[in-house]
């Protein structure tokens, strides 16, 4: 199949699971092309079967800020023409399910248009479609998408609720690469942030609001209270530098380290004894994914799609949002407690690997594509 897909490029959870899903798609042959304003985060080496398209935004006086939509759907369309695309694969709403319907449009015409497939990762739901300024053109260009997924029966039902859906959506879960992501004691080492004798505490994010990244300090502040430890935290975003003050203002600026964002997290990961994650909302909890396949238990919030990739009392403990000295309580029995980290550890590891393969879910989405390329076709050829 050749494959258009869009994204944004940023360190979040929808962009990182399009860039990996198009990794593996072109492993297995198929031609990926990559449409987006910068490549995309995790694409950072050559590939067979890989093609990066920028889209060129014009800078017009006339513009308060430069448009973004519309020259996305024109380098759609005209990627889609000159490869010959099958589908289009957008992941977020808003706006790329928007501009693939109008490339969709613009080649119609000349009688060969790919299929649209647009995945819901979360906030394109809960926030950006339901904001009444974007709730009608969410709901438009789900329904004219050719297919729908989601990436929890969370997200699919919330969408559902939300919006008035005429399309069946396809719940496919997030997955982790495991060629990279495993309990390896040899990817990094833990002294690097900690002395033999302290736990190493990790937070993964991007450090928006829904994350709750002050919740993190909290809850780390009481558990160096009690036990020797370190706090780890990866990314950049909104509240950083609110952290960063919260954390002075604590006095625990020895004890916190500010990686910014990385990379290859895979080589962090190993090193944790224990991730937080006390987001007051995850669609499904990516980071939380991909700790747990390194062998890290999580603490976190209960609700939302989170409940779906975490197994309460087996891989982690969740506790209500905000309910920091809960979380903070759990942590510190959890680490004090070496044969049940251990028996968590070890749970983590088996659940990632039987429910959230990389080689399952990327079927998943080939049979997918199958499908709505298949039902398409015996779509327009009952019109004709």
């Amino acid at each position: 199949m050749k494959i258009g897909i869009t994204c944004y490029p940023s360190a979040g959870g929808s962009g990182i699971v399009a860039t990996e899903l198009g990794m593996k798609l072109a492993e297995r042959g198929h031609q990926v092309h990559f449409i987006s304003s910068e490549p995309p985060f995790r694409l950072n080496t050559y590939m067979e079967n890989v093609f990066y398209h920028p889209i060129t935004v014009a800078n017009y006086p006339l513009f308060k800020s430069p448009p973004y939509t519309l020259p996305l759907a024109v380098k759609m369309a005209e990627i889609s023409k000159n490869y010959d695309l099958d589908l289009l694969h957008v992941h977020y709403a808003i706006p790329h399910a928007a501009s693939a319907y109008l490339a969709r449009e613009i080649l119609s015409a000349e009688g060969k248009a790919p299929k649209i497939i647009t995945t819901l990762h979360g906030t394109d739901i809960t926030l950006v479609g339901a904001d009444a300024s974007f709730h009608d053109i969410t709901q438009f260009s789900i329904n004219r998408s050719d297919g729908v997924t989601a990436v929890s029966n969370y997200l699919a039902e919330e969408t559902v609720r939300e919006f008035n859906i005429t399309k069946d959506i396809k719940v496919i879960h997030n997955f982790f690469d495991s060629s990279r992501f495993e309990p390896s004691a040899n990817k990094c080492a833990k002294s690097q942030f900690a002395a033999e004798n302290e736990f190493l505490i990790i937070h993964l994010s991007n450090f928006r609001p829904v994350k709750r990244a002050p919740d993190v300090i909290d809850i780390f502040d009481r558990i160096q209270k009690t036990l020797p430890a370190k706090l780890l935290l990866i990314g950049e975003g909104p509240d950083t530098t609110l952290v960063r003050r919260l954390v002075k203002r604590k006095g625990i600026e020895d004890s916190v380290i500010f990686l910014g964002a990385q990379v290859r997290v895979e080589e962090i990961l190993p090193c944790g004894d224990l991730f937080l994650l006390p987001s007051q909302e995850e669609s499904f909890g990516l980071s939380a994914l991909e700790a747990m396949a390194c062998g890290v238990p999580l603490i976190g919030s209960l609700g939302s799609g989170i409940s779906e990739v975490i197994s309460d009392g087996e891989t982690g403990l969740l506790h209500p949002v905000g309910d920091t000295p809960a979380m903070a309580n759990s942590a510190i029995e959890l680490l004090k407690d070496t044969a049940r980290h251990k028996r968590f550890q070890e749970a983590s590891i088996s659940r990632a690997r039987e429910n959230f393969l990389d080689t399952n879910i990327v079927t998943e989405y080939e049979r997918y594509y199958e499908c709505v390329l298949e039902r398409c076709r015996q779509d327009e050829n009952l019109r004709v």
